[in-house]
């Protein structure tokens, strides 16, 4: 889908290499588990029609778990209105509007693509900004769309569930299997955990390298065609900060859904634990979007 946003060929780069990287682990996963199980082409299926549930059903599923409805522009005018400057100003398909009732100031976009997709924002995100820093927020959710990067980053994430599937078959099999329990089966299980295990690591940090990329790049993109960084700045902040004030036991309910969000339900701690986050720092989109208002010629936020 071509559109005003501005391409991105690294972040494009980076999915096709994610992507890549991922399926040669894979390949070699199965492969070696074929020669480890009898029984995994049952397990292959299984994760194939998941991911193609997943794939086919992402939005409603991430609708439901949000407590998102669709919206109409009768209902939210000023939602709606702010989505129809920002598709005409980027010459792209506009996407389903829906609201959920959440507190929690955020948003997301979902969808396998851009005739499919669904742009959600909670009543805790419309109540606390700005129109031009929620159009901000909104052209953040739209490149997403535009990028394609929803439909990867949902492939990609689920990927990594293959490898659980895998570790829980091989244990109730060798459980409830009746085989023989001898030394070479107990070896055998236990390659079958640590491949897993590895697998299962090595796929999770590529997806998080990948979503902490696409964020920056949802952030350049969003701030390059509303030509006010400076506005998705002073959201981030605002969002950031109010996220904090609320109690930890309501972000649980939401962090499974980190990796689609405007900002994180629960941040990173440190720099090490930065490594695990679906989201660069504060500081470092902030210090992103003040090089772009330095280029624009802009004040800096």
């Amino acid at each position: 889908m071509r559109s005003r946003f501005e391409p991105d060929r690294r972040l494009t780069g980076r999915m096709v290499l994610t992507m890549f990287l991922l399926g040669l682990l894979y390949v070699g996963f199965v492969g070696a588990l074929i020669v480890l199980l009898d029984s995994l082409v049952l397990v292959v299926v299984i994760a194939a029609v998941l991911l193609g549930a997943q794939y086919w059903f992402s939005d409603r599923v991430a609708l439901y778990a949000m407590r998102g409805r669709l919206v109409t522009p009768e209902e939210e005018p000023r939602l709606h209105g702010v989505i129809d400057r920002l598709c005409a100003t980027a010459d792209m398909p506009k996407p389903r509007v829906a609201v959920s009732g959440m507190d929690l100031p955020n948003a997301f976009a979902t969808g396998r693509n851009a005739d499919h997709a669904v742009v959600c924002v909670t009543t805790g995100l419309t109540r606390r900004l700005e129109t031009e820093e929620l159009e901000g927020v909104l052209a953040h959710e739209l490149s997403h769309v535009a990028h394609r990067d929803v439909a990867v980053i949902t492939i990609a994430s689920f990927l990594g569930v293959l490898a659980g599937l895998v570790v829980r078959f091989a244990f109730y099999s060798q459980l409830f299997g009746g085989g023989r329990r001898d030394q070479n089966t107990a070896a055998v299980f236990a390659m079958v955990m640590l491949v897993s295990a590895v697998v299962y690591a090595l796929s999770f940090l590529l997806i998080r390298a990948l979503s902490r990329y696409r964020e920056l790049a949802a952030d350049r993109a969003a701030a390059m065609l509303t030509g006010k960084p400076s506005a998705l700045a002073s959201a981030l902040t605002k969002v950031s900060g109010d996220i904090a004030r609320i109690p930890t036991r309501d972000l649980r309910t939401a962090q499974a859904f980190n990796a689609f969000f405007f900002t994180p339900a629960l941040g990173a701690g440190s720099t090490v634990a930065g490594l695990f986050s679906t989201h660069p720092s504060l500081d470092r989109r902030l210090e992103a979007l003040a090089e772009i208002s330095e280029r624009l010629g802009g004040e800096a936020p």
